[in-house]
């Protein structure tokens, strides 16, 4: 499969502003074109689709998303766990990829969009109140919880999966429009091996193992 170095959703918006700083350089000079300019690369960087080694390992839990983890905590999960389990929360900047990757090998058994609000991603209400959308993943090693959390940029989540998807381990699923958050949550049967305020790559960085009985 060939790989776009940019997400499809990016050719409009790219589209857009690269026209505007061609009309505004040629109808008003080139300082006019330089704000558009900008605004235009910025929005090529965002929506990078960079290329990733990924570990092929059933043990490990990768990073569902790149950005900075800003919180670990216990919880009991009632939508598809049902069950204790380990919540890692990621903030993604404007900065940050924001192509979201399946953190395990599996099929989609759960799937929930959950219209909502727009406050600051990094806030802890965002989860319960922003607009979301969540994918339960299953092998046969464990389940795992994935959600995409909008943000006060953030005004579209994008999702190109289904119900009864299966995901390599890795694997593009999706993405949010500017400025983020994405929730994991795992077994208690796995050893985190992040840290509160590590910076994490989606379908790189080892978030945690399954722990040997």
């Amino acid at each position: 499969m060939v790989r776009n170095p940019i997400v499809k959703e990016g050719y409009t918006y790219i589209a857009i502003l690269g026209l505007v700083t061609i009309i505004a350089a040629l109808n008003l000079g080139a300082p006019w074109a330089v704000i558009p300019g900008i605004l235009t690369a910025f929005v090529t960087f965002f929506f990078r689709n960079p290329k990733r080694n990924f570990p092929d390992d059933d043990n490990l839990i990768l990073s569902p998303a790149d950005g900075k983890v800003m919180g670990i905590a216990e919880v009991y999960d009632d939508q598809f766990l049902n069950d204790k389990g380990i919540k890692v929360t990621i903030f993604l900047s404007v900065f940050d990829v924001h192509v979201n990757r399946s953190p395990v090998r599996g099929e989609i058994k759960f799937q929930q969009y959950t219209c909502g609000r727009f406050k600051p991603a990094y806030k802890e209400s965002a989860a319960c109140e922003n607009e979301r959308h969540a994918i339960g993943l299953e092998n046969e090693k464990m389940r795992v919880l994935v959600t995409q959390i909008a943000g006060i940029l953030a005004r579209r989540i994008v999702s190109w999966v289904t119900l009864g998807t299966v995901l390599k381990q890795g694997e593009r699923y999706g993405l949010i429009k500017f400025g983020s958050c994405t929730e994991l949550i795992v077994p208690p049967t796995v050893e985190i091996l992040v840290k509160k305020g590590d910076r994490v790559k989606g379908g790189k960085t080892v978030i945690g193992r399954v722990m040997e009985e």
